[in-house]
């Protein structure tokens, strides 16, 4: 078996648990490899990565795709958005980023620079909300990515805090492996000498505690440069999480950061350390409901390309989140429906993984959930959420589908999917068109201030139809794709031609199909959106 190029999902200790869930080891290491090649990796690329059998494979992912956390497309595992569950699971119970996402959001307007919050992970730093400028040259880094302290400015803010068996494991992954090819978001160290090595490091470290701050002089690569202040949490004074701004060598050189946009930054952690001084304790949203009996009905149904152990650990992870940062044994049990020692066995899985932390009988989520899936997926734009249901949509109703947002007057094409027929409509990906005569743009300006009146029944109804109106023989049928807030972002429609159904037909056998599709877009993209700003074309 290959070793493992990540080092946050290497077991905390070398020794197996006699009682730890195997098929949930092999599930997570299945998750990484996707996590580690982009999100996409064929069947037998799986095989070759994880070492395991192919069989394995096979209902590994089969249990996967049945949870809706990969989808199986030909011969390819595709990561899937409803993975990203898990990892706000984590951020749900850690609280920073609903409580501290906005301030990073405002400096990174007022600086036009990039803001990113980050946390420890063992001894590297892991992302947990980004606030990204769009140029030429910007910054790659997604929430989830996972870097080594060392060649980061809040790594030293965090390293102020480490013990000394923290440094020892420090110098065994160096030593180990000096050109970090265990960090696969940045590239290779050229030389093990230079910025990050150990004496550079230990110095950074004691001038951040001295300056209460941290700076990156392109430790990363030539051009990156950033500057890191501590949020601390007011109960107890020590680091909660590193706000940080980053540049370009070609608008600020590392000592311009700490001249121009320290002060700024310095403002900008006092406004978040109020807030987490202020806000009020967490109020408990219930946890998923029924997951341990849909478990046990998907393994009736499908036998044994259903692994139910893996899905039962896996759900194990939702039943943290806000007002459920600890939770003991009983609590996990409770949560999930799961009987105390399938949990206890998941738990004592995870706390060997390093995914799950235990202290006094309680157990948290560690930031190296986000490891599973949430760095390719945070990056996920709604056209290719809504794709794969488009496809199995034109599959069912026979005609060509289409996602479109709105664009001043106009919609504008974002995707498309289409079936073969000697006379079908022929639109592309961008095609722009008044949005008044077309199905899509009427559910859009429906959602708008000041719509038309005769808007009024496209909104109250839930959905538009639009008869030879665009174009003689051409009608369409609508409905609008809801954000979790409940405004609409786009709109979802099937065209067809006028022959082939009456508007009577479009609404009595296509618009149930159409509805169904938009309901499983807007899930997928409410698990998305929830901590990440999901692009809509």
């Amino acid at each position: 078996m290959p070793a493992n190029p990540d080092p946050d999902l290497d077991a905390a200790s070398p020794v197996v648990p006699a009682e730890a869930v195997a098929p949930l080891i092999r599930g997570v290491a299945v998750l990484h490899r996707l996590t580690e090649a982009g999100g996409t990796l064929s069947l037998s690329a799986l095989e070759r990565a994880t070492g395991l059998a192919r069989s394995t494979v096979d209902r590994v992912t089969a249990t996967l795709a049945r949870m809706g956390y990969v989808r199986l497309d030909g011969r390819d595992a595709v990561l899937a958005p409803r993975l990203m569950e898990l990892g706000n699971a984590y951020l749900a119970a850690l609280r920073l980023p609903a409580l501290l996402d906005a301030h990073a959001d405002a400096l990174a307007d007022e600086l036009d620079e990039s803001v990113s919050l980050a946390v420890a992970d063992r001894d590297g730093i892991r992302f947990i909300h980004q606030a990204t400028r769009r140029r030429a040259m910007s910054l790659s880094f997604r929430i989830g990515d996972l870097l080594p302290a060392e060649r980061t400015a809040p790594g030293a803010l965090f390293a102020t805090e480490w013990t000394d068996a923290d440094w020892r494991a420090w110098r065994e992954r160096r030593a180990a492996d000096p050109e970090d090819r265990g960090f696969p978001a940045v590239p290779p160290r050229e030389s093990p000498a230079g910025h990050g090595d150990d004496g550079s490091f230990e110095r950074r470290v004691a001038a951040a505690r001295l300056d209460d701050c941290a700076l990156d002089d392109q430790l990363i690569e030539p051009g990156l440069v950033a500057v890191s202040v501590p949020v601390r949490d007011p109960r107890t004074g020590r680091v909660a999480c590193a706000a940080n701004v980053v540049s370009h060598t070609s608008r600020h050189t590392a000592a311009d950061l700490r001249a121009t946009l320290l002060p700024r930054l310095r403002a900008a952690v006092r406004a978040m350390e109020a807030d987490l001084a202020a806000a009020p304790p967490p109020h408990p949203t219930p946890p998923p409901s029924g997951l341990a009996t849909w478990t046990g009905a998907s393994k009736q149904e499908l036998g044994r390309e259903f692994v139910e152990s893996l899905a039962r650990g896996l759900t194990v992870l939702t039943a943290f989140g806000e007002g459920r940062s600890a939770l003991t044994l009983t609590q996990v049990a409770q949560a999930t429906g799961l009987p105390r020692a399938t949990a206890r066995r998941a738990l004592i899985t995870y706390e060997h993984l390093g995914l799950v932390r235990a202290e006094d009988r309680l157990f948290a989520p560690t930031p190296r959930v986000l490891s599973l899936g949430f760095p390719p997926l945070s990056r996920t734009s709604l056209p290719e959420i809504a794709a794969p249901h488009m496809t199995e949509l034109a599959a069912r109703v026979h005609e060509s589908t289409s996602l479109s947002v709105l664009s001043g007057t106009d919609i504008q094409y974002t995707a498309r999917v289409a079936t073969r027929r000697v006379m079908s409509v022929d639109i592309t990906v961008g095609t722009r068109l008044p949005a008044y005569a077309t199905s899509m743009g009427r559910v859009l300006l429906a959602d708008t201030p000041g719509v038309a009146a005769d808007l009024g029944d496209v909104r109250s109804q839930g959905y538009a139809v639009v008869d030879e109106e665009l174009e003689e023989g051409l009608r369409s049928i609508a409905v609008p794709v809801r954000d979790h807030t409940g405004h609409t972002v786009a709109a979802l429609d099937v065209a067809v031609h006028a022959a082939r159904h009456t508007v009577e037909e479009c609404v009595r056998d296509i618009l149930p199909e159409l509805r169904r599709t938009a309901d499983l877009v807007e899930s997928d993209l409410h698990v998305a959106g929830r901590f990440t700003r999901v692009p809509v074309s």
